[in-house]
């Protein structure tokens, strides 16, 4: 669907040379600068927030309608750090991290030394999907909902036309994309993972079972608070984020193939 190359994929923090690279997966019509703004609160890190096309500065352009384009179009279009890397991603954003490192691994790319998976069940939890999809309700109505389920929506966004109309179009074509999303079996990822969650959100299980997603080991943090757990109390998260990123860098055998 989308197919012109655009160099606008990232946006990036201060540089680090010494440390490795964190790239940061929004959740469902989030803003890749929501996640940009840790970077001054993490030293560990050099950040490069993922805007895929719709969003932000790159509002107008042609979104995608799949996960696969998605992910076709990351991987032809965004040239990845030389240096040591990780993933992170909070809701749909973790999702499309996931996806986008088995597509590496399928491509014979160097892989992410880990993924950081926030807010969001292992993957085969959604082989099935939606029933009643909420990307196919009025404007009002999609706002509304994903508003009453997961919070997250600015109450200056719920009462003001203009900006409802700005986050609308990116919130419904995410919407699609989580929504008619199949997951399919494959072999598990040679990557650790570290799933962070709000102990309010999903359950302990749901979390627990990425491990079947990998063949190297799986750390589970829990956070009080809900869908957006890591908004509410940013430090304890910040600091999780550090600790998963401490061996990121340090040699843990060929993580290629």
């Amino acid at each position: 669907m989308h197919s012109a190359a655009s160099p606008n994929w990232l946006v990036a923090g201060k540089p680090r040379p010494g440390a490795p690279t964190l790239y940061c997966f929004a959740h469902a019509g989030g803003s890749a600068t929501e996640y940009l703004r840790w970077a001054r609160d993490m030293p560990e890190a050099e950040l490069r927030a993922v805007l895929p096309p719709g969003r932000g500065s790159r509002y107008g352009q042609e979104m995608f309608a799949s996960m696969e384009d998605l992910v076709a179009a990351f991987l032809r279009e965004v040239p990845l750090s030389h240096k040591p890397y990780a993933f992170f991603g909070h809701s749909l954003g973790s999702l499309v991290a996931y996806e986008v490192t088995r597509a590496l691994r399928d491509a014979g790319r160097p892989l992410p030394a880990r993924l950081i998976l926030s807010g969001f069940p292992a993957p085969h939890h959604r082989h099935v999907r939606a029933s009643d999809p909420l990307h196919l309700l009025s404007d009002d109505a999609l706002i509304e909902r994903v508003a009453q389920l997961h919070g997250g929506i600015p109450q200056e966004v719920l009462d003001s036309a203009e900006l409802r109309e700005l986050v609308v179009g990116p919130l419904r074509d995410d919407y699609r994309i989580l929504e008619t999303y199949t997951w399919q079996e494959a072999e598990p990822l040679p990557v650790p993972i570290t799933v962070l969650g709000g102990d309010a959100d999903h359950s302990r299980k749901q979390l627990d079972d990425w491990q079947s997603h990998t063949t190297q080991p799986v750390t589970v943090r829990q956070f009080p608070g809900g869908h957006f757990y890591l908004r509410d109390e940013p430090g304890p998260v910040l600091a999780a984020l550090a600790q998963a990123l401490r061996g990121v860098g340090v040699p843990t055998g060929d993580l290629t193939h």
